[in-house]
């Protein structure tokens, strides 16, 4: 998969993005995929970012929760942006209307790269912008974005970024896509320092997937196979064996063999394994436990035996997966004029156009002990 185009860290001019609501759109993705945006600004302590709210005439729109955020512009205001990210949720099948096709389909004409989180990959896959794209979507969606776009590469990743599209599945993975896309462009460093002023733990990369709930895949048809797998999932540190769990739900080993592959596509043996593997990963990224430790708690009689399996499911050794995952230090630096500068002439920005409200909040941030903590690299 080719990365999107990368920014060069040395651009004097900061990258504008716009960010399309959707009615009922979600507002805990939108500030996932803002907020990184402000911070990136606050540690470099110049504007790398600015950002603008859109609706299609401009007039407030209500988010999933019932508040209302008032857009900085309408769709129709001729903004220079470099990107555009569509916000969704609630119901995208009702909320994408023509119209937002129609715009959409004009940025991608622009050459812009396009965007979307939680459910507005709907609205750019209507838009036929994503045909021959990897793509997330929030496992709600998923099952009825295959049927309706069966040229759109769907994935359950919690993000994908596929040459000039990102988009992210909902809740929080919008912010671990973001500070993918800020370190590509502005270096490791200052996606970890912004990770740190969010209190954000580790930083899921586009390999994580998202844990779409077996019911949902499967409806209410198999019981027995949901029992089962709610028996791996609970016995993960000592598996049970394939003959027991088959006693468990009455059925033969034959017939177990049978309802993984109809279903699953897969041996039990193999889901077993895939829980197990998962749930390591999760303890080498998110906790110290030595590796010894993660392989006795997922159930492997020896180390060699888990490095042996953990390779040959994720394609790295355990050890290289936590050495991925070490935070960067911050490097402290002064303010420089060129920052002082810009903040000093922010208020006399263009009336041409909307004024981003990224300049009044690094403005407001000049107090804060991080204000250009990071230095970035060039």
């Amino acid at each position: 998969m080719t990365a999107a185009p990368q920014a060069s860290r040395t651009a004097a001019v900061p990258q504008t993005i716009g960010f399309l609501l959707m009615d009922d759109f979600t507002l805990i993705s939108l500030a996932s995929a803002i907020e990184p945006l402000r911070m990136a600004n606050q540690l470099a302590g110049r504007e790398l970012y600015r950002w603008f709210t859109l609706s299609l005439e401009g007039a407030p729109v209500k988010a999933s929760d019932g508040l209302q955020v008032t857009p900085d512009a309408a769709t129709n205001v001729p903004l220079a942006l470099d990107t555009v990210i569509v916000c969704g949720g609630v119901g995208p099948q009702r909320s994408v209307q023509r119209e937002y096709v129609t715009w959409l389909q004009s940025q991608a004409r622009q050459l812009r790269r396009l965007g979307a989180v939680c459910t507005g990959t709907w609205a750019l896959a209507r838009a036929g912008l994503l045909d021959g794209y990897e793509a997330s979507v929030h496992w709600e969606c998923l099952a009825a974005m295959q049927e309706a776009f069966p040229k759109v590469a769907l994935t359950t990743r919690l993000f994908s970024i596929d040459r000039d599209r990102a988009t992210s599945s909902g809740g929080t993975a919008p912010l671990d896509m973001m500070l993918t896309l800020i370190g590509r462009d502005h270096g490791r460093e200052l996606a970890a320092g912004i990770s740190e002023m969010f209190i954000y733990d580790r930083v899921r990369n586009e390999q994580d997937q998202q844990r779409v709930p077996l019911k949902h895949v499967l409806g209410t048809t198999q019981p027995r196979l949901l029992e089962i797998v709610a028996l791996m999932e609970a016995n993960l540190e000592e598996p049970i064996s394939l003959d027991e769990l088959a006693d468990y739900v009455n059925v033969s080993r034959r017939q177990l063999e049978r309802l993984f592959q109809k279903n699953l596509h897969c041996s039990p043996s193999r889901y077993y394994l895939k829980l197990r593997l998962t749930r390591a990963r999760q303890l080498l990224k998110q906790t110290a436990m030595s590796i010894i430790e993660v392989a006795s708690a997922c159930g492997f009689v020896s180390t060699p035996h888990f490095s042996k399996c953990y390779r040959e499911y994720f394609g790295i050794p355990p050890r290289d997966e936590r050495l991925g995952s070490t935070p960067v230090d911050l490097v402290p630096v002064t303010l420089g004029k060129e920052a002082a500068a810009l903040l000093q002439s922010a208020s006399y920005a263009p009336v041409v156009e909307p004024v981003s409200a990224a300049l009044n909040a690094l403005a407001q941030a000049r107090g804060e002990p991080t204000y250009a903590s990071v230095r970035l690299r060039t």
